[in-house]
């Protein structure tokens, strides 16, 4: 069964992906980017390609969503986790997920006052329009070589959206994850075990080894050497942009400015009065 990653894009999720995927799929706790790769993301286009259907028709996509994860599936004694950018919202009339797929959810939160930064470097946005795009109820993500198209909705919608979901998702600010990251990673465990994942016992010497390979410089040193195929092409260099590029550096006090930071505040006031970020 299905726990779904999910956030709005430039929120945390890739670093809270690259922890699980260090402590489940490594020996040693050691990062590296193929456990990364372990966890997939939804809606990729391979898992639709045995479904026998138009693949460049975006609403028979759509359509055969619950089909795919029926065949991520098969095996429903087996948690598989799948990172995703959308909103938990009706595509072309068509759910996202259902029940009988999903297992639960963690959804990573993000001040989106730091959002915005990330979000306009790595789609080659202005602030003015990186802001734009984050109160846009009609925003999609471009469909890629490995993604189809993926319904993003605005920052308020797509984090809104995933409340539904009642007790079977877990809502984790990045901020936490990034200032207390053991007692976030160990509330996270525990909601892991209580919605499937029985009889685990949580390793924390490997748990402790995990969260020192997972250090921001460190995931940045190793983007460096060795690529990350992750990262989306610069149209203007034609290279691939950095993915680790501000992290918990990133700071809306000293970087965004007023006329972004009013319309974002204005937008979001009650989200962001309700994760008890400052206004």
């Amino acid at each position: 069964m299905i726990i779904w990653l999910a956030s709005y894009p430039k929120s945390g999720n890739t670093l809270l992906r690259s922890i699980l995927a260090t402590y489940f799929f490594s020996e040693d706790g050691e990062f590296k980017f193929e456990h990364l790769y372990k966890i997939d993301q939804f809606p990729s286009i391979h898992h639709f390609e045995n479904l026998g259907i138009d693949t460049l028709n975006e609403k028979l996509v759509f359509k055969n969503f619950i089909n795919a994860q029926k065949s991520i599936n098969t095996d429903k004694n087996k948690i598989k986790f799948f990172k995703t950018h959308s909103s938990l919202s009706k595509i072309e009339n068509c759910n996202f997920t259902d029940l009988d797929n999903t297992l639960g959810a963690i959804y990573i939160v993000r001040d989106p006052r730091n959002v915005v930064k990330s979000f306009s470097h790595h789609y080659d946005l202005t602030i003015d329009q990186a802001t734009e795009a984050m109160i846009d109820q009609t925003r999609w993500l471009a469909r890629t070589d490995t993604m189809f198209k993926t319904f993003l909705s605005s920052w308020k919608i797509n984090y809104n959206s995933w409340k539904q979901l009642g007790n079977k998702v877990l809502f984790v600010k990045y901020e936490d994850l990034v200032n207390k990251k053991k007692t976030t990673l160990i509330k996270i465990f525990k909601f892991i075990n209580k919605i499937g994942m029985k009889n685990f016992n949580l390793d924390m010497i490997k748990l402790n080894k995990v969260i020192k390979s997972t250090e921001f410089d460190k995931m940045q040193f190793l983007e460096k050497k060795y690529d990350f195929r992750e990262g989306v092409i610069d149209p203007k260099t034609k290279k691939r942009k950095t993915f680790f590029t501000f992290g918990p550096k990133n700071n809306w006090r000293r970087d965004l400015d007023e006329k972004n930071r009013e319309k974002i505040e204005k937008n979001f006031k009650e989200e962001i009065i309700e994760l008890n970020y400052v206004l």
